[in-house]
């Protein structure tokens, strides 16, 4: 499956799975989270914020797995911090699950990670 056809895929889906490596053991884990997408760019929005652990162990190893229908894509994350693009991803995601869910799920929104598809 090229890129262009897994794009299409995750537009069909509420979220998608990521796989990453333990920053402390290098093991692979998995997590299931809610996504925005925006053309060829996935951005996710820790649920915990800075402090969420995937999140943690991305820092650590940038590059991860977008697994979706059982189809998987490497990608490497771009680590967003400043207030602005931050904002604009929890924008989008305000609008695909709206404001009451991200307000009820979400408890920190200081971070957000950028996955390019391309």
């Amino acid at each position: 499956m090229n890129r262009s056809d897994f794009s299409e895929a995750i537009l069909k889906s509420r979220e998608l799975e990521i796989a990453f490596k333990g920053r402390k053991t290098n093991r692979t884990f998995k997590a299931t989270v809610w996504f925005a997408q925006e053309g060829e760019k996935i951005y996710l929005l820790p649920v915990y914020g800075s402090d969420t652990n995937w999140y943690k162990n991305a820092r650590v190893n940038p590059n991860l797995e977008i697994i979706v229908g059982g189809r998987t894509v490497r990608v490497k994350a771009k680590f967003l911090t400043e207030e602005k693009p931050v904002r604009d991803v929890i924008d989008r995601f305000n609008e695909k699950y709206g404001a009451n869910e991200i307000k009820k799920w979400y408890s920190k929104l200081d971070v957000a990670v950028e996955l390019a598809l391309s």
